[in-house]
């Protein structure tokens, strides 16, 4: 939604090519409004329409995800982070994201 540099041309292909469904989990919402709301990040626009707008599906925290969470080791120690691997795992997604804790899983990994 914001053009994030941080994505690769051929992750943002990826993302972009129509034979692939793209997910956002309900967690990371959840994150992206507590960081709005303790000011650490800003952004002028409803975030609810821009995430229908953009064609991702919104993945709900299922009982399934939060037992999951149990069986992850402690590489990483964000719950955010963590229920975000678990739903990955329990769903068999493939995770977008360039951090290197993270990658330590066993998911199905795009770095960038």
């Amino acid at each position: 939604m914001e053009e994030n540099k941080r994505l690769s041309e051929d992750i943002k292909k990826k993302i972009a090519d129509p034979e692939n469904k793209n997910f956002i989990s309900v967690a990371t919402v959840w994150e992206i409004i507590i960081k709005k709301t303790t000011k650490q990040i800003k952004f002028h626009f409803d975030l609810e329409n821009s995430i229908k707008k953009t064609g991702f599906e919104v993945i709900p925290i299922q009982i399934s995800h939060v037992l999951n969470v149990s069986e992850l080791p402690l590489y990483h120690k964000d719950p955010f982070d963590r229920i975000l691997i678990s739903q990955a795992q329990v769903e068999n997604l493939v995770f977008i994201t360039s951090d290197e804790k993270i990658w330590k899983y066993n998911v199905a990994i795009l770095r960038c």
